[in-house]
């Protein structure tokens, strides 16, 4: 991305189709997500306390609506969620899979030449969100499905119990950054050295009850996970996007990294967790902004949807 008179750090409130629309052709480097994975229930801060947010969906004119603007970004992709929906219905999984083929089509817009993008998903949907994705970035820019490993959760009597997310890897196009993550290698032969990192991360444990870094968000990531991910696929000053973030994971990697970031997140409690992160590291907020720490905190407080909150300069 073009650097502006200072680096650019900063989070819209709000649906982030809108914010998607407005922004330039080809200005992010890199590109994570992590959306919801349509697990057909909310969930809730610090498991029991406030909603974060839901993850229920039923089909109605908006997942029309959006089918057609995917069809109009991506016409393989809308055929294929047309297909999708005449064959299984347009029930949950077809409004979540319309609503995710949007968002990845409008991304895809805003990526740069270079860049790539890493979506964060689970056994769910990751399958139909493969698909949906080679529709959209076209199959040769598959590069990896990356399985994140994990101990915590619980088990089954039923069935192999499921420990792992997927990242699926794709690129803009044909040539990408890339630089291979090193990790120690385990193998007697290779005692004391390193080896190029494969599609199987199972070094970086999910966030429990007494990490440092938790902060009670529900979906909330480690920040190796996406240090690793910032690292391997962007250089310094790259502008990283991420367009459902939380509780602010991906911006503050970023931030450590040396990165830019822009961040798009419509819950008002996740926003609240973010400023009070970022307050933790002195990242400093517009006046704006500011008021906006007032959201979870018990009262009623509304912000004008798609805000843009800046750091001040200085």
């Amino acid at each position: 991305m073009k650097k502006g008179p200072g680096p650019v750090r900063r989070i819209f409130y709000g649906d982030n189709l809108p914010c998607l629309r407005r922004m330039p052709e080809g200005a992010a480097d890199l590109v994570y997500l992590d959306p919801p994975f349509n697990s057909g229930r909310a969930h809730y801060f610090n498991a029991g306390g406030e909603k974060a947010f839901g993850d229920v969906w039923r089909w109605t004119a908006e997942s029309e609506a959006l089918l057609l603007e995917t069809a109009r970004l991506a016409p393989a992709a809308g055929r294929m969620l047309e297909s999708f929906a005449d064959a299984f219905g347009r029930g949950a999984l077809a409004a979540y899979l319309a609503r995710m083929g949007a968002t990845l089509a409008a991304l895809r817009r805003v990526m740069a030449p270079e860049s790539s993008v890493y979506l964060h998903c689970d056994p769910l949907a990751s399958a139909h969100l493969r698909i949906l994705m080679d529709a959209i970035f076209g199959a040769g820019n598959f590069q990896n499905e990356i399985a994140w490993a994990y101990g915590l959760g619980g088990g089954s009597a039923r069935r192999f119990s499921r420990k792992h997310d997927s990242i699926l890897f794709y690129t803009r196009g044909g040539s990408w950054r890339f630089c291979k993550p090193r990790v120690a290698a385990t193998s007697a032969r290779m005692r004391g050295m390193q080896k190029g990192m494969t599609d199987v991360w199972g070094d970086i444990p999910s966030l429990n009850n007494m990490a440092a870094e938790r902060t009670g968000y529900p979906t909330q990531k480690p920040l190796a996970l996406l240090e690793r991910v910032i690292l391997a696929s962007s250089r310094p000053g790259d502008l990283v996007l991420d367009p459902f973030c939380g509780s602010g994971t991906t911006l503050m990697a970023a931030e450590n990294l040396g990165r830019q970031w822009m961040g798009m997140e419509k819950s008002a409690l996740a926003l609240s967790v973010m400023i009070k992160r970022m307050a933790g590291r002195e990242i400093p907020l517009h006046p704006d902004a500011a008021s906006a720490a007032k959201i979870g905190r018990g009262g009623k407080f509304k912000l004008e949807s798609d805000i843009s909150m800046t750091p001040a300069p200085g």
